[in-house]
């Protein structure tokens, strides 16, 4: 199902994309079946006569597509997707995936629909706040809610492990870290961190004193 998404990728970033979206297509269909609505009816894209064609899978992806974008950029930027797991296609002039790059980043995109966020009072991972708009939609759409907001919940895209923040504690000295406060093991904890290549986080206060 997904592989019919890298079809117009012309460079492997873009083909990660088309993955990605097919991967969330997939969520989005699961929970539009689940909740007993008509997956060829949608709103934003053309109604379709067809079964292949879901209208309103598309539709339900649009506020989430943010998801895969930040998949698609951790995995770049950390290289657990790098030009090498990618190949090109003489035939049809394409980028395809190598199929160990594929199972390395669904781990990444399956980390990102599962990370939490807080909604209706309570903590919530991603891929089930998909399950839930879309039950909010099919109240809204029966009469039995008079508002649908997907404006909520709202992602939080804060960035602590960007590339010049890891160049930044890499390049730090043990006496410039004693200078802003950092201790040698904070120092310690924060190259080990900095030179994998996984995203990590930091206290804000430490990203302040290193001088983000």
């Amino acid at each position: 199902m997904t592989s019919t998404h890298q079809n117009n990728a012309s460079d492997p970033f873009n083909a990660a994309l088309n993955y990605g979206y097919g991967f969330l297509e997939s969520e989005c269909r699961m929970t539009i079946n689940a909740v007993g609505l008509e997956p060829s009816v949608g709103f934003l894209h053309e109604f379709s006569s067809y079964q292949t064609k879901q209208s309103l899978a598309y539709d339900l992806q649009e506020p989430f597509r943010w998801l895969v974008d930040l998949s698609v950029i951790q995995a770049f930027e950390s290289e657990t997707l790098a030009l090498r797991d990618f190949y090109f296609t003489g035939d049809d002039y394409r980028y395809r995936f190598e199929l160990d790059a594929k199972q390395r980043f669904i781990e990444v995109l399956r980390e990102r629909f599962n990370s939490g966020v807080v909604y209706k009072r309570g903590a919530m991972k991603w891929d089930t706040v998909i399950q839930e708009k879309t039950g909010e939609l099919r109240k809204y759409l029966t009469g039995r809610s008079g508002s649908l907001d997907f404006s909520e919940p709202a992602p939080t895209l804060e960035r602590i492990d960007s590339h010049l923040m890891r160049e930044m504690i890499l390049s730090l000295t043990e006496s410039e870290a004693r200078r802003r406060g950092i201790g040698k093991s904070a120092l310690h904890y924060l190259r080990r961190n900095a030179s994998r290549g996984e995203s990590f986080k930091a206290y804000a206060r430490t990203v302040h004193r290193i001088g983000i």
